[in-house]
């Protein structure tokens, strides 16, 4: 029998109140580099980094929680989740042009390919999906969208 393939990875830790959002960024980002996000998907990189800073912010600020994250690499979409212990779901949006807070959510909704949230027995977990850009094989001739169509070579 041949040997295991890898299926996925993922990491998890709890970052107290007191730790804050901050080190959950250094957390994470030491994670994203094992998998060669840093330099293979910078732009990605940023927005998850992003993401795990809002997310950790609303379950320090809003369920006055320990944020637990958990990272999860499935080969087609990097998980980034954060559980706390306010079962209450939230909702995108709703913050006014003058408010200072409110607009988590909707940074998370502009910036991962999808997110849902789910209750739990004593909390919610909210989950975003970070899918890889894709870069065409230049030795393949596909498209830079990645839809496999081949690009004509030479001149127009």
């Amino acid at each position: 029998m041949g040997a295991l393939s890898l299926r996925a990875v993922g990491w998890a830790k709890s970052f107290p109140i007191y730790r804050g959002p901050g080190s959950a960024r250094r957390w994470s980002l030491e994670h994203l580099e094992a998998l060669n996000w840093t330099e293979n998907a910078p732009d990605v990189v940023h927005s998850v980094l992003l993401t795990v800073s809002e997310l950790v912010t609303n379950a320090h600020v809003h369920a006055r929680s320990s944020a637990q994250l958990v990272l999860t690499w499935d080969g087609e979409c990097l998980h980034v989740s954060v559980a706390d212990s306010d079962p209450g779901l939230p909702a995108p949006g709703g913050a006014s042009d003058e408010a200072v807070s409110g607009r988590g959510l909707a940074i998370v909704d502009a910036l991962a390919d999808r997110w849902d949230a789910h209750a739990f027995h004593g909390g919610k977990t909210i989950t975003a999906c970070f899918h890889p850009p894709r870069r065409p094989d230049p030795h393949r001739g596909t498209d830079p969208a990645g839809s496999g169509h081949l690009r004509p070579h030479g001149p127009g």
